[in-house]
């Protein structure tokens, strides 16, 4: 359903256990986030020397789950090309590298402290039907 909050909506409400945490376009609640991210996956016997070559290229640690390793991209493109060069330099082979913009499940997930779908529950009679 964020994916398509996110195309449609003019303003969107963040709502975690019934209280209003964040509230506005798109892109401003993106803004709080950050910005654009690199993801790579590498096959988790590369995890420690893939995390090692990110540390030469951005001053923060990967964030690592599994075989997926993500870093801020603060100059964008040009952070995705040094992210190339230095895990070939350091020999490590991508199974995939992206450059990624940051999501609405990206901004719930920031907010709240977990994702969008570990809470969503079905609603049940949430309307009422009438009888005729």
């Amino acid at each position: 359903y964020l994916d398509e909050a996110d195309r449609l909506a003019d303003r969107i409400g963040v709502i975690d256990h019934g209280r209003m945490i964040a509230e506005g376009t798109s892109n401003q609640l993106k803004a709080q986030v950050g910005g654009d991210v690199v993801e790579i996956h590498v096959a988790e016997a590369d995890c420690a020397s893939a995390a090692a070559a990110l540390t030469r290229v951005v001053e923060t640690e990967p964030k690592i789950e599994g075989g997926s390793l993500t870093v801020p991209a603060a100059e964008g493109p040009r952070t995705l090309a040094a992210v190339v060069r230095e895990l070939d330099a350091a020999g490590v082979e991508p199974t995939d590298i992206a450059l990624r913009k940051p999501t609405l499940d990206d901004v719930f997930l920031t907010l709240t402290g977990h994702r969008a779908e570990d809470r969503a529950r079905p609603v049940v009679n949430a309307g009422r039907r009438r009888r005729r």
